[in-house]
């Protein structure tokens, strides 16, 4: 499964571990979480380091992927692991056995999203095959606000409702350095709880307020994130989109766009990159956010 996973580099002590957009490839050839969810958009997990320590942000698509992860820095010198989640979705949590002996810190959210579910995730029932087993809990739970130090960097843990209502991001004050999660996506956030857009939207302010000089989101662009990272354009993108979701609710000519057309500003301002596969995530945003409206 890690043949496509290639080691970034986006800045110093910062380490992108990413796989996906490979053209052709797919995990398995029938519909997947792994593929549908993560390979066909990208997806990169994170890693901290400054000396012997790393903090490893989020544990990938698989076991093996999360093996490869910790040898990469095991090689480097990394003696002293924690694991930081920024949410339970399975592409985010696939990977935990391989740190099975070290610190997983979640929001008490994403502690109770995964238990609630923890034994279909191991039964691959819950969105289908893989299944992930075994799928290890998190060992320290924070709510709201939690600042670690790494080596002698400090990192702050900020709980968000964006994309679901778990969501961890991290924040490196001294080097205004945002790692978004799922929070913030190239091209456009995956809508899985529409109805809570308002709360998004607020908490999208929270991260716009913070002005950071680089985001580092898990679905985006790999030269990108090679690069350093998104401008902080990237949030007024996700602010601006979601905001026109709430509109093409209610008008029915908006749900006719591609998304091409319907993130043109945002395109054309060089804020975000036209990435095709996301022209299906974002016909089941529409949908979603139609139903969310109806239903309210």
């Amino acid at each position: 499964m890690t043949k496509h996973l290639r080691t970034l580099h986006p800045t110093e002590g910062i380490l992108a571990f990413y796989d996906g957009r490979v053209d052709g490839y797919r995990f398995a050839p029938e519909s997947n979480w792994v593929d549908d969810g993560a390979l066909s958009l990208g997806i990169a997990s994170y890693a901290i380091v400054d000396g012997d320590e790393a903090l490893v942000y989020d544990t990938h698509i698989s076991i093996d992927h999360a093996r490869t992860i910790r040898a990469t820095l095991e090689a480097l010198g990394v003696s002293k692991f924690t694991v930081v989640l920024s949410h339970w979705h399975l592409d985010h949590v696939a990977g935990t056995d391989a740190f099975a002996d070290c610190e997983i810190i979640a929001n008490g959210r994403t502690a109770a999203h995964l238990a609630s579910r923890k034994a279909a995730i191991e039964a691959g029932t819950l969105e289908g095959p893989p299944a992930i087993d075994p799928l290890i809990l998190p060992t320290r739970l924070f709510d709201g606000h939690l600042s670690l130090k790494i080596g002698n960097r400090v990192v702050e843990l900020i709980e968000l409702n964006i994309h679901s209502d778990d969501a961890t991001v991290l924040w490196l004050p001294k080097q205004r350095l945002l790692l978004a999660g799922d929070t913030l996506e190239d091209t456009v956030t995956y809508v899985g709880e529409p109805e809570n857009f308002d709360r998004h939207l607020a908490d999208l302010q929270r991260l716009a307020a913070l002005d950071p000089a680089s985001i580092l989101p898990n679905h985006g662009d790999s030269d990108i994130i090679a690069g350093g990272g998104y401008a902080n354009t990237l949030i007024a993108a996700t602010e601006q989109y979601i905001r026109a979701l709430q509109r093409a609710a209610r008008e029915p000519d908006m749900r006719k766009l591609a998304l091409k057309e319907f993130v043109a500003p945002q395109l054309e301002a060089g804020w975000i990159r036209y990435f095709a596969p996301y022209e299906d995530v974002h016909r089941n945003n529409v949908m979603a956010a139609l139903r969310a409206a109806q239903e309210a």
